[in-house]
This record gives structure tokens, C-alpha cells and sequence, in this order.
């Protein structure tokens, strides 16, 4: 049996598959989020401990007996301490050595992309793509939300916060979403804002839940919110576009481009994004995703394994 681990800023998750590719256990955890220092690695470790249990339990097996693993944690290769942490940390919790670590984003190009040369652009809390051509790899995005992560929910969440004080204050006509975030966000007057936003600091995960009243605001009308959302597509293909030129691709060549992550789920976003990348003079063949981030990591666990799946 192999066990894939998918981590993230919203949510983890765990599959364990058998050499036939059935799924034969799953669970699904708090994000995981060692970056935040010592306390992050401790969740960490506690959220892997408990899915890695709970998958294996369903699947009638323990992590002794798994016959290899993937595991993917954000912030890994980013940190060479922390990579080195990570690295070590599912030996303890396994009890064998017969795994691998790699970042968050190789799960998603594995499942959506079948393990298959091309891109996978993730669109979650975050946002990145990580693309493989004829042993080339490259990543582009993923630079944190404090100055990057362009096309994700935080990003969307910030643009629409924004265009809520800009409402509020006179400098923009209100609009749909100003009714939409009092009611959802329980503001009692609109300065309220700050008290939920940035005197709870709410963590970042939080913040990017507020991306889902833009696309509820867009629904009902607002034209800037949907705006938000189709510049949120754009910024997603030049994600792809930039990883097509650091994988050296021909200028004629066809690359296979999937996604993964909630954002997808919002049809504006991934209509502005296989839009976006038609319009570009290189040729792109956009690919619904094949499987989910978990799954590919398991997939990554079966191929390390020397025993890749079957198609």
C-alpha cells in the first residue's frame, strides 16, 4: 500500500491506495504550516500523527507496513533549515525510511497531470504552478501573501477588502459586496472592519474564506467583484506562462496545463484563466485535473516505490 499526503494553508489530506490504484483510506486534517516556527513543526507533527493513523486505520493497515510514501508540505525547499526538519519528520511517525518530502505543489501537478510532462497552476489560499517538460522543472509564484500569491483567495480577499473601504468612505459607489461582508462578515457599522480583520488578526486561512462572499457579491451583481475574480484568472495564467518559459519550450510546442486548489471551483476565475491562456500567441492545452492533490502524492509514492501505478 503507498500513503499520499497533501498539506496546505486550508486543509490536509491523506489517501492510502493499493498497488491497483483503490483508494482504501482516507482523512483530512488542519492545515499544516511548519513555516510558522517551532509551534507550526509541532501541529505539524501532531496533524501528520492523526491523518497518517486514521487513513492507514481505514485502509486495515499500519505505517510500518506501507510500502512507500509522499509527502507534501508547504514550505519545503524554501527553508534549508526547515527542508531538513521536514525531511526527518515522517521517519518518527512512520517508523521506516521508505518516503520522500517535497513541497505541496508537486502533489497537485501529479494528480492533475497524471505524472504526465506539463504544468499545474494551484489556486488555494496561496497560489503557484510547477510545471515538468523532459526532465526540466520549474516553479514560479508561491511567494507568500505578504507580496505575491497573485490569483488566490488571499489575494482575492485583499482586493475585495479593499474595495469595501473604497465603498464605505465615499471614494467608490457601493456596490453589492458592501451588503455582502456586513451581513456575512457581522459588521454592526462598517469600521467594524477592523476590529474582525486586523485587531483579531485572523490567520491567513481566515482571511481567504472572505474570497467566497466576492464571488457571492459578483452573482448578485458587482460588476468590480467580478472583475476581482476574472483579473484573479489572469494573474493565474501568467503563472502558467511564466513556468512554460523557464521549462525552455519550444515556441510552437503544445503544453498541457491543468489546476488544482478551491479557487478553480469559481467558473469566472477558470474561465478568465483557460481564457487568458488562449489569447496568448504559444499554444497551451488546458486539461481538467485527471485526480486531487492527495492522490498524486500517492501516485509520487507508488512511482519511488519503483511500482508505478497502472493508467
Amino acid at each position: 500500500m503507498y500513503l499520499g499526503v497533501d498539506g496546505g494553508g486550508t486543509k490536509t489530506a491523506f489517501a492510502v491506495v493499493d498497488a491497483a490504484g483503490t483508494v482504501l483510506g482516507t482523512a483530512e486534517g488542519p492545515p499544516t504550516a511548519p513555516a510558522l516556527g517551532e509551534q507550526g513543526m509541532r501541529t505539524a507533527r501532531t496533524v501528520l500523527r492523526e491523518g497518517i493513523t486514521e487513513a492507514c486505520r481505514q485502509a486495515g493497515t499500519d505505517p510500518a507496513h506501507l510500502k512507500h510514501a509522499f509527502l507534501g508540505l508547504p514550505g519545503h525547499g524554501e527553508s534549508p533549515s526547515l527542508t531538513g526538519a521536514l525531511d526527518a519528520l515522517p521517519a518518527e511517525l512512520l517508523g521506516h525510511d521508505r518516503y520522500a518530502v517535497g513541497n505541496d505543489m508537486v502533489c497537485g501537478w501529479a494528480g492533475s497531470l497524471g505524472l504526465a510532462d506539463g504544468i499545474n497552476v494551484i489556486s488555494g489560499t496561496g497560489s503557484m504552478a510547477y510545471g515538468v517538460l523532459r526532465g526540466r522543472k520549474a516553479r514560479t509564484g508561491g511567494w507568500g501573501e505578504l507580496f505575491g500569491d497573485e490569483g488566490s483567495a488571499h489575494w482575492i480577499a485583499v482586493q475585495a477588502l479593499n474595495l469595501f473601504t473604497r465603498m464605505s468612505d465615499g471614494r467608490m459607489p457601493p456596490g453589492p459586496l458592501h451588503a455582502v461582508l456586513r451581513r456575512r462578515l457581522a459588521l454592526a457599522a462598517d469600521l467594524d472592519l477592523v476590529d474582525v480583520m486586523l485587531l483579531g488578526r485572523p490567520d491567513r486561512t481566515a482571511v481567504a474564506a472572505v474570497s467566497r462572499h466576492v464571488s457571492e457579491a459578483a452573482a448578485e451583481g458587482d460588476e468590480r467583484c467580478a472583475r476581482i475574480l476574472t483579473r484573479a484568472g489572469e494573474e493565474l495564467a501568467e503563472l502558467a506562462r511564466a513556468a512554460r518559459r523557464a521549462l525552455a519550450a519550444a515556441p510552437d510546442e503544445e503544453v498541457p496545463v491543468s489546476w488544482s486548489g478551491g479557487v478553480f471551483t469559481v467558473p469566472r476565475v477558470r474561465e478568465a484563466f483557460t481564457g487568458a491562456l488562449a489569447s496568448f500567441p504559444e499554444p497551451y492545452a488546458t486539461r481538467a485535473p485527471l485526480a486531487t492533490p492527495v492522490l498524486g502524492a500517492a501516485l509520487l509514492a507508488a512511482r519511488l516505490a519503483g511500482e508505478p501505478l497502472p493508467r
